[in-house]
């Protein structure tokens, strides 16, 4: 059901300060921004091949962007997303395999796409995001 490496999410605290780095240095092209209430971001969105760089900046103190900002203050990566064919069948198979949900119904992301989060203490400290566009 996991097709591929989606995106992988950047915690950054400004997007205006950020996104010029991976324009000017690496040399890729920001293609969309967008704000996502639900979770308190604003998003920057990058392809590197055929995945996304992902760059996320609180909008709030209380999001999940800058309690992540608070341990790690330079930022870094916050999260890896695995697109997939099936959300609904790949958190039962999660959950059936004993692995902590964050979110056991899918919800509006970014970029449109249904969304759910694996929690980090079981999959081995890495916070873990499923994905699919929606139906």
């Amino acid at each position: 059901m996991i097709t591929k490496i989606d995106h992988l999410g950047i915690a950054v605290r400004s997007l205006d300060e950020a996104v010029p780095y991976y324009e000017n240095a690496l040399g890729l092209k920001c293609e969309h921004r967008e704000e996502v209430a639900s979770q308190k971001v604003r998003t920057a969105f990058f392809t590197a091949g055929e995945t996304h760089i992902e760059l996320l900046e609180p909008t709030s103190p209380d999001s999940p962007i800058a309690k992540f900002l608070e341990k790690n203050p330079a930022g870094g990566v916050h999260h890896v997303a695995f697109a997939t064919t099936d959300i609904g069948g790949q958190l039962k198979q999660a959950a059936g395999a004993g692995v902590k949900l964050i979110h056991e119904v899918p919800f509006e992301g970014a970029a449109g796409k249904l969304v759910a989060f694996l929690h980090p203490k079981s999959t081995y400290g890495v916070l873990t995001e499923l994905c699919a566009p929606k139906a």
